[in-house]
């Protein structure tokens, strides 16, 4: 009762359980190194990032657990399309490989993503290629971009209001739970229901917020190719605290050099 999305049969449906988990690597860092920052509160009734030319079409994880890559390369398409005009896709495949603390399909962080990028530029998809499977890294500063991170910034948790002031400004990294039956069975419409849990094991984008029938949503950007939810995105009702599926818990962003 009170169902506002659609489930439904998808590429997951006759995945065993832990196929299907090998797919969730988001692991929380141990330590939180930064303060988060507040921002001055909007009243802009949506935001609609995908439509303004901020994201690349939905990309494909295949089965390694590295959501956290996405996440962190969206972020940062986001912000360097809002600082440049040029829409870039960004090479997951290094993350995966060369990210020394996290465990590529085994897993990572956004955060830690987003440290390594503030040493190293970020290679263009096409001159690194993804291949779901863990590889010795091959960073070459020469073949990468000349883009990387200049700073990460962390959103207040389980802040509606700052999670919005934030998204307000770019595409922003957020972590959910999407090991159970309604996230996994998802097909269409805005998925509003508690039982997706709140312990957060996967790292997607969410790219702009807007209101249907009266109930306000997230919109958030996977990383499971377009076969999955709506055209590979899903809706999040949007609700005090951390959130349907966790998504308020932890969102923070990247400021590319450029």
């Amino acid at each position: 009762e009170g169902n506002t999305w659609v489930a439904g049969h998808n590429r997951f449906s006759d995945w065993s359980h832990e196929e299907y988990t090998k797919m969730l690597g988001y692991i929380p860092e141990a330590h939180t190194y930064q303060q988060p920052t507040y921002l001055p509160e909007t009243n802009t009734e949506y935001v609609n990032w995908v439509t303004a030319g901020a994201t690349t079409p939905v990309k494909d994880q295949g089965q390694c657990g590295s959501c956290w890559a996405f996440s962190s390369t969206g972020a940062l398409e986001g912000s360097h399309f809002l600082k440049s005009g040029n829409l870039l896709s960004f090479a997951e495949q290094q993350l995966v490989d060369c990210v020394n603390l996290c465990f590529g399909c085994g897993g990572g962080n956004q955060s830690l993503a987003f440290r390594y990028l503030k040493s190293n530029f970020a290679y263009l998809e096409q001159n690194y290629p993804y291949k779901a499977v863990n590889q010795a890294c091959s960073y070459n500063q020469a073949a990468a971009s000349n883009v990387n991170v200049s700073s990460f910034t962390t959103v207040p948790g389980s802040n509606v209001a700052q999670m919005k002031a934030a998204l307000a400004q770019q595409p922003l990294s957020v972590s959910i739970e999407a090991d159970t039956a309604v996230f996994q069975t998802y097909t269409s419409g805005i998925l509003n229901s508690t039982a997706c849990g709140t312990t957060l094991d996967h790292a997607v984008l969410a790219v702009g917020w807007g209101t249907e029938n009266g109930q306000d949503y997230w919109l958030i950007k996977n990383s499971w190719s377009a076969s999955w939810g709506e055209n590979g995105f899903i809706r999040l009702a949007i609700v005090d605290g951390v959130g349907i599926c966790g998504v308020q818990s932890a969102p923070l962003y990247p400021t590319a050099n450029l």
